[in-house]
Parts: C-alpha cells; sequence; structure tokens
C-alpha cells in the first residue's frame, strides 16, 4: 500500500487556501450569467431565458459528469489533475470573454462545467489528505467557505464589474484567477499516486448509509432551492419588499451562510451528525416559518438569514460525513456528493419554477421545507440505526501528519 506523503502544516494550509480559491472561482463563474443576464443578452442577441440556460445547463453538465470522470482519472496524480482542471478553467472562462456568438459562449460554458465536474470530484479528498483526521472536519469547513463565500462577495463583484466595463472583463478577470490557482496547486501540491491520499479512503466506509447520505443531499438540496431559485419573487410578491431591498435581502442569507460554515468548522470533528442536523432543522424551521410568516418583514430577514445558515453548513456537514463513510475511493464518493448536490439545485429550480407558474410564490417555502424536512427524517433515522464513530478532539490544524502516525519521504 503507498504511504503517504508528508506535508509541512505549513504547506498543507497552503494548498487549503488555494483550493478554496478555486471553490470561489468555480461558483463564481457558474452563477455570474444571472448577474450579467441583461448584459450578455442583448450583446449576443439572445433572450434573457435562453442566457439563463448557461446556468441550469452548467449544473446538468456537473451531475452528467462527476461520476464518469472521477473514474477516468483516479489514477492520475491530484497535483498534475488539478492543475490542468484550473487551466481548463481559465481557457473556458478566457473563451467566454472572447465569444463572438452565444453559440461560443455555451461551448465555453461546457468546459468549464467539465472542469468543475473534475475539481469537485477530486479537492475535499486532496486538501484533508495532508490533515490529521481529528481536524478534517474543519478544514472541510475551511475549504467550503470559498464555495459560500462566492454567491456573497465574488457574483456582486463580478456583476459590478460587468457593468461598469462589460461583461466580458467579468469572465477575463476570472480566467486569471484560474491561472493563479493552477500555478499554486502545482507549486504547493506534492505530487503522488492518490492511493496515497491520507484522505484517499474512508475512515467508517459504509455502503447503505453512504447512499443514504447521497438521497438526503439531493432532498435536502433540493428543498433549499425550491424557494432560492425563486426567493426575488417571494420577497417582492408575498412580503411586499422593494425593489431596492432585494440586494440588502440577499447579502443577509449569504452572509449568514458564511457565518454558518464558519461555525460548523469548529463542530464537525466532535460531532459530525449534529453538525449536519443541526443546520438542516435550522432551514427547515426557516423555511415553514418563512411560509407562514411570509408577509411580517422583520421576521422575514430573521428566517431569510436561518435558511442562507442552514444550507451552507449542511454542504460543510454533507462534505465531511462523506469523508467517514465513503465505501470505496473517495474521489468516486465526492463525486457521487457532487452529482447529488447538483441533482437537487436542478430538481429544485424545476419545481420551483412549476409551482410557481401555477400557484404562485408563497408555496415554495412550504414545499421546500417538506423536502428538507424528508432529508432531516432520513438522516435521523440513520443516525439512530448507525453507530457513530468517535473523532479524536484536540488536534491544531498546524500539527503535521507525521504526529497521528502518517510517516513518509517527502514527494514534490
Amino acid at each position: 500500500m503507498p504511504m503517504t506523503p508528508e506535508v509541512s502544516p505549513r504547506r498543507a494550509r497552503a494548498v487549503l487556501v488555494a483550493l478554496s480559491l478555486g471553490a470561489f472561482a468555480f461558483i463564481t463563474t457558474e452563477l455570474l450569467p444571472v448577474g450579467l443576464l441583461t448584459h450578455i443578452a442583448p450583446d449576443l442577441d439572445r433572450s434573457r431565458s435562453q442566457v439563463g440556460l448557461l446556468v441550469s445547463g452548467y449544473a446538468i453538465v456537473v451531475v452528467l459528469a462527476s461520476v464518469p470522470l472521477a473514474r477516468l482519472t483516479q489514477r492520475i496524480p491530484r497535483r498534475h489533475l488539478l492543475g490542468v482542471t484550473m487551466l481548463l478553467f481559465a481557457a473556458g472562462n478566457a473563451t467566454a470573454a472572447l465569444a463572438p456568438t452565444y453559440d461560443v459562449l455555451a461551448g465555453s460554458r461546457l468546459v468549464t462545467a467539465l472542469a468543475q465536474a473534475l475539481f469537485w470530484s477530486v479537492a475535499t479528498a486532496t486538501v484533508t489528505g495532508p490533515f490529521p483526521v481529528a481536524v478534517r472536519g474543519r478544514v472541510v469547513a475551511l475549504f467550503a467557505a470559498g464555495a459560500t463565500l462566492a454567491p456573497v462577495l465574488g457574483v456582486p463583484l463580478g456583476t459590478w464589474l460587468g457593468q461598469q466595463a462589460g461583461w466580458r472583463v467579468a469572465f477575463a478577470v476570472l480566467a486569471g484567477v484560474g491561472l493563479v490557482t493552477a500555478a499554486a496547486v502545482v507549486v504547493l501540491l506534492p505530487s503522488y499516486p492518490p492511493a496515497a491520499g491520507g484522505a484517499a479512503r474512508g475512515t467508517a466506509p459504509d455502503g447503505r448509509r453512504f447512499l443514504r447520505l447521497l438521497i438526503a443531499t439531493a432532498l435536502g438540496i433540493g428543498g433549499f432551492m425550491t424557494l432560492q431559485t425563486y426567493v426575488t419573487p417571494f420577497l417582492l410578491d408575498v412580503s411586499r419588499f422593494g425593489d431596492a431591498m432585494l440586494a440588502p435581502l440577499l447579502f443577509v442569507s449569504g452572509a449568514a451562510g458564511v457565518v454558518g460554515t464558519l461555525a460548523a468548522a469548529r463542530t464537525l470533528d466532535r460531532w459530525p451528525i449534529v453538525s449536519m442536523l443541526t443546520p438542516l432543522s435550522i432551514g427547515t424551521a426557516s423555511l415553514f416559518g418563512l411560509y407562514a410568516l411570509g408577509g411580517l418583514r422583520p421576521g422575514v430577514v430573521v428566517l431569510l438569514a436561518g435558511i442562507g445558515l442552514g444550507y451552507a453548513a449542511f454542504g460543510s456537514g454533507v462534505q465531511n460525513r462523506m469523508l467517514h463513510l465513503a465505501p470505496g475511493s473517495t474521489d468516486i464518493a465526492s463525486a457521487g456528493v457532487s452529482t447529488a448536490f447538483n441533482a437537487g439545485i436542478c430538481g429544485g429550480s424545476l419545481l420551483g419554477g412549476a409551482l410557481l407558474s401555477t400557484s404562485g410564490a408563497r408555496p415554495l417555502a412550504f414545499v421546500g421545507g417538506l423536502l428538507t424536512l424528508t432529508a432531516l427524517a432520513l438522516l435521523a433515522v440513520d443516525a439512530r440505526r448507525g453507530h457513530a464513530s468517535p473523532a479524536p478532539t484536540g488536534v491544531d490544524l498546524g500539527t503535521s501528519p507525521a504526529t497521528v502516525g502518517h510517516t513518509a519521504r517527502r514527494s514534490d
């Protein structure tokens, strides 16, 4: 069995920062057409709905490609694989910035979506591998902070830049971020066989429980997205907020997500299951509360924060739980989680759209709450049936893997 390469704590933290930046860039790119929709559509002589397909189609590609790409690349050293993945991300965004037609832009988004499918399949195990098992939950949450910051910081900044300098400039800047991240990955990440990674296998593999985790993830994310995809009509039609309040309200939700992710970093290692059930409970209660109190504006602000916190922290909890339950390679398991996430995003968006056109905005919160409640019940029953394995605590992020039994030669 290949030995785990020894990585210094400073280098491991640098890899964590680089890959968190990559996660930030990918999610910003995925969502950016929403903010620039009114600029892209007239420039390329397409309707707004066609530009909207650049987001939904992106998610569908990630759903379909994650597991196959993870299987095809499972023997490639992660240094090379993630470096090439970030270069593809940069190339896709550079092509988008120069796209003369809608078809070329759509093709560039296909390349970027394939790169994202691969990135999320391997990044979690790669970024957590150099750290001791005792702190991997914290590492997962800190890595996820990059993705959580994207809707709060990345998309608004990209939208503002596109409004000021043109939508193409926003994609060009993201291409530059991709190049910087690719360089950091190649310089910082050691080269070793994937099987030698410290997080290459689950710590408590269980195929049945992992399958239940995937189902609960798709249901939970689908519930959140049933409302969140169409939260703007809800706030305008049900809560009667004015247009000027939409951006601050969405910021509240996104900022609460960042807080939830950082809070999860403090609890995931000691209470991995509770750290998954608690945010899902908060999100479920907030969705039902929004349905009941959607016309009470001060309450709406608090409930939006609860939904944002629940969504982000639940995502971190799922990624951490995957590292425990993965029945085989954690790369394949991570690809499965990515597929479940994006299936939830697509399914929730489609369900929300159908509800909005037939029943209005108010039922979005109720139906979303039913889905997250189902996911919560499934995970709670699974927790009662299973036996949670205790995780060691009290180890600092600066601890070298060698101090918990990982010994091997350095591989640069």
